[in-house]
């Protein structure tokens, strides 16, 4: 690959004492040896990152440096970062967790947010539903999808390899239409049949 050069980077997200070198080896022998550059997340200011472009920064608002009296503003600066700089749904859900886990607000301090934010959690309330209605809809699908292969193998046989691709790409509709077919098919081709 032509690599001349690596520097490492170990970022840190806990508060305290890290190490600054790593050796890799076992009782033959060191094989690795080498310092890498330190980056202490709870040692930067988070403030200073409150209105970032940047949402690697933004989602570790939590795991920066600020006063106690602060953390439902980091908090609320993470959930905002998350809301207008993330645009995948998944990932948005995903982010939403790690916020949570690392900013560890108790119930109190979620009712002072709601009541600070109440458009940023209406917003992320909405989301968060859309979310799982849409999860909820693919699960069925893929539920549906199972039950009308199931059925028609133990009706026909083993299926041939187009089926089960063709049946896990169908819509809702479809699997439908051609679940109550196999009651009345005698061979497998008349449950596809337009």
């Amino acid at each position: 690959m032509n690599t001349q050069r690596v520097v490492p980077v170990v970022v840190f997200l806990h508060r305290g004492d890290f190490p600054t070198k790593l050796s890799l080896g076992g009782d033959a022998g060191t094989y690795l040896d080498f310092r890498f550059l330190a980056y202490a997340i709870p040692r930067i200011p988070a403030r200073e990152h409150f209105e970032s472009p940047n949402l690697v920064a933004r989602l570790n608002l939590p795991n920066m440096a600020y006063a106690p009296e602060e953390k439902l503003e980091v908090y609320a600066q993470a959930m905002r970062g998350l809301t207008t700089l993330e645009p995948d749904p998944e990932r948005r859900i995903k982010y939403l967790d790690f916020i949570d886990i690392y900013a560890a607000p108790d119930e109190n301090e979620r009712i002072v947010y709601r009541q600070r934010s109440p458009e940023e959690v209406a917003k992320m309330t909405r989301f968060a539903e859309r979310f799982m209605d849409k999860g909820r809809e693919e699960g069925i699908g893929q539920g549906e999808a199972r039950m009308l292969l199931r059925l028609l193998t133990l009706k026909f046989g083993p299926l041939p390899e187009p089926v089960p691709t063709r049946i896990e790409s169908a819509d809702a509709d479809t699997l439908l239409r051609w679940s109550e077919r196999v009651l009345t098919a005698d061979h497998l081709d008349e449950v596809f049949e337009a």
